[in-house]
């Protein structure tokens, strides 16, 4: 079986007798150098879309059911031309169009029929590795698909937590770099705890040959990436991009309690996750939740910034006490006031002095921060 699928592997990518470890391939990539094959004018590319920014609030509902199903689920691989910001254009490689890539939300237990759809007009292999796979490279090995091509597999879901998937060919660090990323859920047989709203967002780095925010289009820069010194951080592949200077900010009432996923692409960096106002009252670490069902024992209480490393995720919920504007950062700051990392959350409604009064010593001082 191990062989059969190997062999499968190689062949997609065009590598002939290459070790594979974990599913990915050990020799050098096949796909073309990105750096040579975009365009070299001086300006910014043509886009293909606007922004690649997954909508944060685009979540499929929590489960209300108690026996297993099968979902059939299709990754469609789209390579885009996009804006980072305006006027700085980069070639994107996506699930769905979008980064992170759609979120798959399913009940442990249940099974999933995985396609991955690697459209014709593409210039790479692609392929999708989810953690929350027994299996050779978390399915790396049996969705590889050429341009023009799919292929599929299908796994159980056996345990519970929100789990990250990527692509996995041998240039894995640059694919998901440039948005191949997203999150599968695996809600426990009890369900989740009920909310009233949920937010996904994605964090993830680009490593560009041109310094950050200069005008023009940026290719991807392979030297810069194996230094680890990236131009952009950002959630949801777009500088500010769920900020209120921007596609955001996201809404929230006084009273709800909220819950954000997060999944850490990296490929390199870790996230230092904060809510600059508010605090994760209940956070779950990398993502894992209990199968008993006894959340609040299992939850760490009150975290003010939650670690998540490259290739984990993160669920973390709040208290919507005042009205306010909480702003999500990687507490690494110069991230967010350099390189673009930034989400925000508008709370409204009615003021408790008792809780927060800004001006208590006269008038308060609100204004831009970062």
């Amino acid at each position: 079986m191990f062989d059969t699928s190997r062999r499968r592997l190689l062949q997609a990518m065009g590598v002939g007798g290459a070790a594979t470890v974990a599913g990915c391939a050990g020799s050098a990539p096949v796909e073309e150098d990105p750096t040579q094959t975009e365009t070299n004018s001086p300006g910014p590319a043509q886009t293909d879309v606007q922004s690649v920014a997954a909508d944060p609030t685009d979540v499929p509902d929590p489960i209300d059911r108690d026996e297993p199903k099968t979902h059939q689920v299709t990754l469609e691989v789209e390579e885009l031309t996009a804006e980072v910001e305006p006027d700085v254009t980069y070639k994107f490689l996506t699930f769905d169009g979008q980064v992170p890539g759609p979120m798959i939300r399913v009940r442990q237990g249940d099974t999933v029929e995985l396609t991955v759809d690697n459209l014709p007009d593409n210039m790479m292999p692609h392929n999708v590795d989810l953690h929350a796979v027994y299996g050779t490279g978390g399915g790396a090995v049996a969705t590889t698909a050429a341009p023009g091509e799919q292929n599929k597999m299908k796994f159980q879901a056996k345990y519970p937590g929100s789990f990250i998937y990527h692509c996995a060919v041998p240039r894995l660090d640059y694919h998901i770099s440039a948005g191949m990323f997203g999150m599968i859920v695996v809600e426990p047989k009890g369900g989740l705890p009920e909310v009233d709203r949920e937010f996904y967002l994605g964090q993830h780095e680009l490593y560009t040959d041109k310094d950050t925010g200069k005008k023009g289009h940026h290719k991807h820069n392979m030297d810069a990436m194996v230094d680890e010194n990236p131009d952009y951080v950002l959630f949801n592949g777009g500088k500010y991009a769920w900020a209120a200077a921007n596609e955001g900010p996201m809404t929230a009432e006084v009273g709800e309690t909220v819950r954000v996923f997060m999944v850490c692409g990296g490929p390199n960096v870790s996230s230092n996750f904060h809510p600059i106002g508010n605090v994760w009252s209940r956070a779950y670490r990398d993502g894992g939740l209990p199968e008993d069902g006894d959340f609040e024992g299992y939850a760490e209480r009150n975290i003010q910034t939650m670690k998540v490393p490259p290739g984990s995720c993160m669920i973390g919920e709040m208290e919507m006490e005042v009205p306010e504007r909480i702003k999500l950062v990687d507490h690494a700051l110069s991230r967010v006031r350099h390189k673009g990392l930034l989400a925000e959350i508008d709370v409204e409604g009615e003021t408790n002095e008792a809780v927060y009064d800004p001006d208590f010593g006269g008038t308060s001082q609100d204004g831009p921060m970062y």
